[in-house]
């Protein structure tokens, strides 16, 4: 009886490869799927589960399957392009703490704005009659 191709393992694969590479083209587009990437991460998922029927049917029929040999080696370069994908999404892509940068509890810089009403007002002009003033600082995302 000839074997036959074990297809759940290539899929698996190359699920993984695309869900990798259709991160920037497609998923970053979407502040939805870009600030935390759900959609690659169920791609990730469906890949597992793949390979995981792959290499079961590779060392569970091997009279009738393929992948005794490509089962782990995809499942092993599969398992580190999602950790590589994971590491700079989830750590290399966060900006640190910026130098210079204001810290709790610590004195605020003197500066002048226009208000609502287009007045300038200054921070000193502020705190001068009151006990304090509130500043919120928004730094982003880049």
């Amino acid at each position: 009886m000839k074997r036959r191709w074990n297809i759940s393992l290539w899929l698996g694969f190359l699920l993984v490869v695309a869900s990798i590479l259709a991160y920037i083209p497609l998923f970053v587009r979407f502040p939805i799927t870009r600030d935390v990437p759900w959609a690659n991460y169920l791609l990730f998922l469906a890949a597992v589960v793949l390979l995981i029927v792959g290499l079961k049917r590779a060392y569970g029929e091997p009279a009738n399957y393929r992948g005794k040999i490509s089962g782990p080696i995809l499942s092993v370069l599969s398992l580190g392009l999602i950790g590589f994908f994971c590491y700079v999404i989830l750590v290399a892509s966060k900006a640190g703490p910026a130098p210079g940068a204001i810290q709790a509890g610590q004195p605020a810089p003197q500066f002048t704005l226009a208000s609502a009403d287009g007045k300038q007002v200054s921070l000193a002009d502020l705190v001068k009659d009151k006990r304090g003033a509130l500043l919120i600082f928004y730094r982003g995302y880049w």
